[in-house]
């Protein structure tokens, strides 16, 4: 049931080149469509790690591989201006010869109290929506002009133009609003999953974002779109074993998802495991997925 999903996985951006380098290189490898990394001041899954910044490691993952995706799961409005950002998915698309994934999202509370911003939760989520509007517009227009509440641009230039006509905007929501808007405006819908304390509670909520989603793409009148589900939300790290792995992938295709997203195993929490099983799972599940 999995064989028809395309199969990311995650480079947490917490290793010096040197030795982040080789994890690129080996997901192009075992047969992973595309490997993403992080957009964070600090993670606060790792709060003590260092973070690497998310364009110059894709710029540099660009340089080891040739065929997989590359994309930033996701960049966004707290402390980016979407023309600075357009600029770097440009110039990314341009270095990796088009294979460059821009994700979006709203943006982590912690990201944003370390730059001494407070804005509620509904405010962010309006900056949000014009940020995404208005990236929209500077990846596909030239002479950009903008007068919004958060955001303004006077006559900007877009060139170099792209090397597709378009970098693909995979916008990330739970919420109906951010739903609705990676319905109107996305290329594909991203999601972090459902809640719940077991798997089966887990797939059981996602089942009803998938609903969502399902209605505001009727609404706002398009056709099928690309979704990417981060399985390791859920209770249970998808790596754990390969049968894990394949059953989550096999249920999420069953949903309706295009993509799943994993994580490359580390030593100790979050995603503790063995790249033995990451190997063993590219071989029997990674592998018959449709090429990129």
């Amino acid at each position: 049931m999995s064989a028809g999903v395309r199969h990311g996985i995650v480079v947490v951006p917490e290793h010096r080149w040197a030795q982040a380098a080789p994890r690129w290189a080996a997901a192009e490898e075992l047969g992973f469509s595309h490997a993403w990394t992080y957009d964070h001041l600090v993670w606060g899954g790792l709060p003590n790690a260092p973070v690497f910044a998310f364009a110059p490691t894709l710029a540099l993952a660009s340089t080891v591989t040739s065929t997989i995706g590359l994309g930033v799961f996701v960049a966004s409005p707290n402390y980016r201006h979407p023309y600075v950002l357009a600029r770097d998915a440009i110039t990314l698309d341009d270095a990796s010869g088009g294979r460059f994934l821009l994700g979006i999202g709203t943006g982590g509370d912690l990201d944003s109290r370390i730059i001494g911003e407070d804005l509620p939760l509904k405010q962010r989520v309006d900056r949000f929506h014009e940020f995404t509007g208005l990236l929209d517009r500077l990846l596909t227009d030239d002479h950009v002009d903008h007068d919004g509440e958060f955001y303004a641009t006077r006559d900007a230039r877009t060139l170099p133009e792209p090397v597709r006509s378009r970098v693909p905007l995979v916008v990330a929501g739970n919420g109906p609003r951010s739903v609705a808007l990676a319905a109107r405006l996305g290329d594909a819908w991203a999601t972090y999953g459902g809640k719940g304390d077991t798997v089966d509670e887990w797939f059981g909520h996602l089942d009803g974002l998938v609903a969502r989603f399902d209605d505001a793409c009727a609404q706002a009148g398009r056709g099928s779109l690309d979704r990417y589900l981060l399985l390791d939300s859920s209770p249970r790290y998808a790596l754990e074993s390969v049968e894990l792995y394949a059953e989550m992938t096999g249920r999420a295709a069953e949903l309706g998802f295009t993509d799943v997203v994993t994580h490359w195993p580390r030593p100790e929490s979050p995603y503790a495991g063995s790249e033995g099983v990451l190997e063993a799972a590219a071989e029997a599940v990674v592998r018959r997925a449709p090429s990129p």
